[in-house]
């Protein structure tokens, strides 16, 4: 890899990393869905910066193909983020829930004192 490629990737992951931060600062963004993002680029630029380290992580774990190793590592880390998606989805399904039914309550509540009137 040359050091042109290098500097474009470092440059864009410290532009990206930006953006998330800047996302995080105006609450687009939640800290905990982008700490996730921020240790991906953290990697993607380690990664960058040291290429050698893939070739050597490639073979620590058996994989013949270094390019095989960073689609294997891309999809896991797609799946944790589909799975830590899925969980927040959930939970906010319920939060819904519990919310309409809580309010339901209320306004027939509020509904049965206004006939008693």
């Amino acid at each position: 890899m040359n050091i042109q490629l290098q500097i474009m990737i470092a440059i864009t992951v410290i532009i990206a990393m930006i953006i998330l931060i800047l996302m995080v600062k105006k609450k687009y963004l939640e800290l905990r869905y982008a700490l996730v993002w921020f240790v991906m680029g953290i990697g993607v630029l380690v990664l960058g910066t040291f290429p050698r380290w893939i070739f050597w992580l490639s073979d620590v774990m058996g994989i013949a193909d270094p390019v095989n190793m960073l689609f294997f590592v891309g999809f896991c880390f797609s799946l944790a983020v589909i799975f830590t998606l899925t969980i927040a989805v959930s939970r906010m399904s319920k939060r819904i829930k519990d919310l309409a039914q809580g309010i339901a309550l209320l306004q027939s509540k509020s509904a049965g004192e206004s006939e008693n009137k």
